[in-house]
């Protein structure tokens, strides 16, 4: 595997576009009172938008994620982004982070120096990780594939490559979203390449409950419940994603204003701010790094699209199906994320870990690092 060195560095013909487009934003109306209950905030949008347009600064976002090793690589067939940093203890665990949506690989970067220098933030040393952070194909810097039926178990396949051309035919893994689904394939299909795998989304992928699967538990149907009801009310996004991904393309890929409305609000929603402030969780700059990521790379059809490939390419968990690999558990704030146990160890056999955070949402590892790093270091540690 060949891979080059990586800068990003956004044209500043692209910029001026953006800022052009966000002063011409034509702004929807909304009803009184409403607040985030029809959807994104107008008020919070506006705010948003201005402060976009008038203060960002997306050059010094640049230099911050340039201060990591960015590289790329065509790894089977594909151009992969990815960041990679070498742990300073004296035996580093190599760890794969894999973002979901809408989110990207800056959301992961603050972990990175926690991880590899544990030593320099209050760590031990022999706690120290190799961090790969790959960008998913479709998001980002990665390449955006264009033939039906590429899923997340062709990028299962393609993180064990990367992995072993890195030098590291073993290692560990976390992940959430959509990234615990490419690792519920890597994990199925390469058990052996993975000496611990680490989530905050146990429930993903699903355990088979068909024909032959034991009875629910009153814990189970209360959750599957829940699961339904949430899906009722806030799977909207995952409804269109999964059937016409193409049509809100249009208008996202076009509307920077509208690709932070759709981003955003998904942000808010599964990060439950208490008082309704996304600012008490994340900064603007954090919040808009992430927003511009999609705009400048133009991926938030492709991104979306892999929820329609999944859907037309099922990945359901067969009735004799498990997984051995050694599983670790932090549930979130995030009532959806929160299985209970008896339904994710129908499918992972053996669970080494089951705790709570006390806080943060489903965006975490942005929100709460030093939790989320913490958690890494306590189950890999008897794993090394």
């Amino acid at each position: 595997m060949d891979a080059q060195p990586f800068t990003v560095e956004v044209t500043q013909e692209t910029l001026d576009d953006l800022h052009d487009r966000l002063g011409r934003t034509r702004w929807p109306d909304e009803v009184k009172g409403a607040g985030w209950a029809y959807g994104a905030s107008l008020q919070y949008m506006q705010e948003l938008v201005n402060y976009w347009q008038t203060s960002f600064d997306w050059r010094e976002q640049e230099r911050f994620i340039n201060g990591f090793a960015n590289y790329r690589a065509t790894v089977d067939g594909v151009g992969i982004h990815f960041v990679h940093e070498e742990g300073k203890g004296p035996n580093p665990l190599p760890i794969i982070i894999t973002h979901g949506w809408p989110s990207s690989f800056h959301e992961m970067l603050n972990l990175i120096p926690l991880l590899t220098d544990p030593a320099s933030h209050g760590g031990d040393e022999t706690d120290s990780f190799d961090v790969v952070v790959p960008t998913i194909p479709g998001y980002g810097f990665s390449d955006r594939p264009t033939s039906q039926g590429f899923n997340y178990r062709q990028i299962a396949d393609i993180w064990v490559s990367l992995m072993e051309g890195l030098g590291y035919p073993r290692f560990a893994a976390h992940s959430y979203d959509v990234g615990a689904s490419i690792m519920g394939w890597l994990l199925r299909n390469h058990p052996d390449r993975v000496l611990g795998y680490h989530t905050t989304e146990p429930g993903n992928p699903a355990p088979h409950l068909g024909p032959g699967s034991p009875e629910l538990s009153e814990a189970e149907s209360a959750f599957l419940e829940y699961e339904r009801n949430w899906e009722l009310d806030e799977g909207g996004y995952m409804a269109l994603q999964t059937t016409r991904p193409q049509t809100p393309g249009y208008a996202l890929n076009d509307s920077p204003a509208g690709l932070a409305a759709w981003i955003i609000e998904k942000w808010h929603a599964w990060t439950n701010p208490p008082s309704g402030n996304l600012g008490e969780h994340f900064t603007q700059d954090d919040l808009l790094t992430n927003v511009t990521l999609y705009w400048v790379t133009e991926t938030i059809t492709s991104a979306n699209r892999l929820y329609y490939e999944r859907a037309h390419h099922p990945a359901a968990v067969g009735p004799d199906e498990r997984i051995n690999v050694p599983l670790g558990v932090t549930l979130t704030t995030q009532e959806i994320e929160r299985p209970p146990r008896e339904y994710v160890e129908r499918l992972f056999v053996d669970i080494r870990r089951w705790k709570t955070f006390g806080r943060g949402g489903h965006f975490i590892a942005l929100e709460e690092p030093k939790l989320l790093v913490q958690a890494l270091r306590e189950f890999f540690r008897p794993l090394r």
